[in-house]
């Protein structure tokens, strides 16, 4: 049986790349048992074998080569058992965090394809769910940019930029809307999804800085266009309540669905408004 094998032969043997094995000759890892001195060639013994083996089975449990060089400096079994414990934590902590980016994604493509078969000037009578949100209270005129008080609404609440995409809206007083003033907005706020609400009531142990929305009876209306573009639907909204007996009960809810974050043609750009009634 040979006795040594060159480091091209052990790279076949183990599927594994020429400069991955230097790499870990380098980092002590593996070294070789034996190195030419006039060549510089690296020859491997088949007691190399089972550390390799070792090695890229702990590789495919995605275990760090700091925690494996751990393990061979101290291999005994007790060892072993507590890199694998914290490995698979930190397995289940990603998985957490992966299930959590679906879930995400899986509301987004749910919000634009709401969005996308929307029939833009229809009234509909919705029930919504009480909805967590982060609220800055301030006026704010119809016609401002809305980046800078998103970027304050963000520092006050120590929000990540990442969870405002599709989610910002701009409200108007209950009182503001019974005179039918359509002017200024009087906050902005951020919906909290519930795969963000651990993350948020984390930073916001006060419950003095939390906010809901209320669930409710909502009268709701999309439109194509910006918040400029709103008042004329506001006008539309409380007219139809008017003739049908309700009353605004709260403030209002204005989401745009689909905007610049998604698409650079304004005509394309969909946005809700939410008026909360009661008979």
């Amino acid at each position: 049986m040979k006795d040594l094998f060159t480091i091209g032969e052990v790279s076949k043997l183990f599927n594994t790349n020429i400069r991955t094995l230097r790499y870990y000759d380098g980092i002590g890892l593996l070294k070789p048992t034996k190195v030419d001195e006039k060549t510089g060639y690296r020859y491997y013994s088949t007691k190399d074998f089972e550390r390799l083996n070792t090695i890229k089975y702990l590789r495919t449990l995605d275990m760090s080569l700091e925690n494996i060089t751990r393990f061979f400096e101290n291999k005994e079994i007790d060892v072993m058992e507590e890199l694998l414990i914290s490995q698979k934590k930190q397995i289940k902590e990603r998985i957490d965090e992966l299930c959590r980016i679906q879930t995400k994604i899986d509301n987004r493509l749910e919000s634009i394809g709401g969005a996308k078969n929307s029939s833009p000037g229809k009234i509909i009578l919705k029930e919504i769910d009480e909805r967590r949100a982060a609220f800055l209270r301030k006026d704010i005129a119809i016609t401002d940019d809305l980046e800078l008080p998103i970027r304050e609404l963000e520092r006050m609440h120590d929000l990540e930029p990442i969870i405002f995409l599709g989610k910002v809206g701009v409200s108007i007083d209950k009182s503001k809307l019974e005179k039918r003033e359509f002017t200024s907005f009087s906050g902005i706020f951020v919906l909290v999804e519930p795969s963000d609400e651990k993350q948020f009531s984390q930073v916001h142990t006060d419950t003095a800085n939390d906010s809901f929305i209320k669930a409710g009876e909502y009268l709701t209306i999309c439109f194509h266009g910006t918040h400029t573009q709103a008042p004329v639907y506001y006008d539309k909204l409380l007219t139809y309540a008017e003739e049908n007996g309700y009353a605004v009960c709260g403030n209002s809810i204005e989401i745009t669905l689909i905007d610049a974050g998604l698409t650079n043609e304004i005509s394309n750009y969909v946005t809700e408004i939410q008026i909360p009634v009661c008979k």
